[in-house]
């Protein structure tokens, strides 16, 4: 009979199989219902993880397009500034040209006055005087040397404002480059998205960088430069005006000294010619009068002459009739009468020798006077050609110089020859 083989192990009870089929289904059903809460909450956490991920990807795109904005109201307003500050530059720089070119026109007015002193100073003998025409020139260069001295000084004014705004700009312009730069990055940054193929992780991305500014202070930053600039930009037009002023100033000083100075200069020549034309009067009047001296003192010369022969003729008289022999040797009326008239003709001789002598010492001194009249005539004659040179040389102030041509003064032609005759008068009398 055969043998039924047993599996060896331990044998489960019937109530032991339905209780583990009972635990079985409990807990699927405990583990499924636990899974069906993850699975709920999960679908609640990606939905709000989205929903708040897609707002503040939003919000910092909002943020990003209003720093945007922000950013570039600042750069536009630096580009205004920056236009500005050119524009100011570029006047400074023609209003400082401008008083350089009148730094360098006093130069001419200077030179002028300068040639004016040292050709008057060629002025010889009793014409050297200090008067109102030397007085005006030298205030004149006192007047053209002040002008120099205060454009000068507005010339380094503008020179160290445009250094300020120099560097005011150079201010600007570093704050306009960072916003440029700070832009086009923000703009990148706009520009992202998570398919942009750029886009990776990085170490420590929240980290504050060095150097790091609050919006306060970058806003302050950006106010200051503006408000310096718009500082210098006010200085600026303030030293412009200045500078306009002082070289209006100058040149209505100058003209106005120009003008007092030729009046002076045209009143002494006036006076130089008034009184050449007196002493040429009185050269015309002596030489008349020594002429008719000389005249007198010839007269005077043939008198004495005749009267040295009618007092021969007596003395001769005389003498020959004391030869008269005996009691015929009277003193008779022609005695008496020859007497008288050697007497008298000794009297008018002495007396024609005397005015002879006070003749020529009247003559004398005439030729002196004369001589002094005309030595005085070639003073004046020589400070009116060296004042008329100094009127010419005026000209130059007045006169462009491409169309001055010195004056052909009729004057001092004339002046030249009566100078040659004068001498040749001096040498005589030596």
């Amino acid at each position: 009979m055969a043998t039924l083989s047993v599996k060896p192990g331990r044998r489960f009870s019937l109530p032991d199989w339905h209780s583990n089929a009972e635990l079985l289904s409990a807990n699927a059903e405990r583990r499924r219902s636990a899974s069906h809460r993850v699975r709920q909450e999960a679908r609640v956490l990606r939905n709000e993880t989205s929903n708040q991920t897609k707002w503040d990807e939003q919000d910092n795109k909002t943020r990003l397009t209003e720093r945007i904005s922000s950013v570039n109201r600042w750069k536009e307003t630096l580009d205004k500034c920056l236009a500005d500050i050119d524009a100011e530059i570029e006047t400074l720089a023609k209003v400082k040209e401008a008083a350089e070119h009148a730094l360098q026109a006093k130069n001419l007015p200077l030179d002028v006055a300068i040639e004016c002193l040292t050709l008057r100073e060629s002025r010889r003998a009793i014409d050297v005087v200090r008067d109102p025409v030397e007085e005006e020139l030298h205030k004149e260069v006192e007047v053209i040397e002040k002008a120099k001295r205060d454009l000068q000084q507005r010339v380094s004014e503008a020179f160290e404002q445009l250094c300020l705004l120099q560097e005011a700009r150079q201010q600007l312009s570093l704050d306009h480059r960072g916003k440029m730069e700070a832009l086009e990055i923000d703009r990148v940054c706009l520009s992202l998205n998570v398919n942009s193929p750029n886009i990776s992780f990085k170490v420590n991305p929240t980290r504050v960088p060095d150097g790091s500014t609050s919006l306060q202070e970058w806003d302050d930053y950006s106010q200051r430069n503006k408000d310096r600039a718009e500082a210098e930009m006010k200085a600026s037009n303030e030293l412009r005006e200045a500078i306009a002023l002082t070289i209006a100033q100058t040149n209505n000083e100058l003209e106005a000294q120009r003008v007092v100075t030729e009046f002076a200069l045209r009143k002494r020549i006036r006076d130089l010619e008034k009184a050449y034309d007196e002493l040429k009067w009185q050269e015309k009047n002596t030489l008349e009068e020594i002429a008719e001296m000389e005249e007198d003192i010839r007269r005077l010369e043939e008198d004495l002459r005749r009267k040295m022969k009618d007092l021969k003729l007596a003395h001769t008289r005389l003498e020959t009739r004391m030869q008269r022999p005996d009691v015929e040797l009277c003193q008779d009326q022609v005695q008496y009468g020859l007497t008288d008239e050697v007497r008298q003709l000794e009297g008018t001789i002495s007396a024609l020798k005397q005015k002879l002598a006070q003749s020529q010492g009247a003559l004398d001194a005439l030729y002196k006077q004369l001589y002094h009249i005309q030595t005085d005539i070639g003073y004046k004659a020589n400070s009116l050609v060296l004042d008329n040179k100094c009127m010419d040389t005026r000209r130059k102030l007045t006169v462009p110089a491409e169309k001055f041509v010195p004056e052909v003064d009729t004057f001092n032609r004339t002046t030249n020859r009566g100078l040659s005759s004068l001498q040749s008068r001096q040498l005589q009398l030596a």
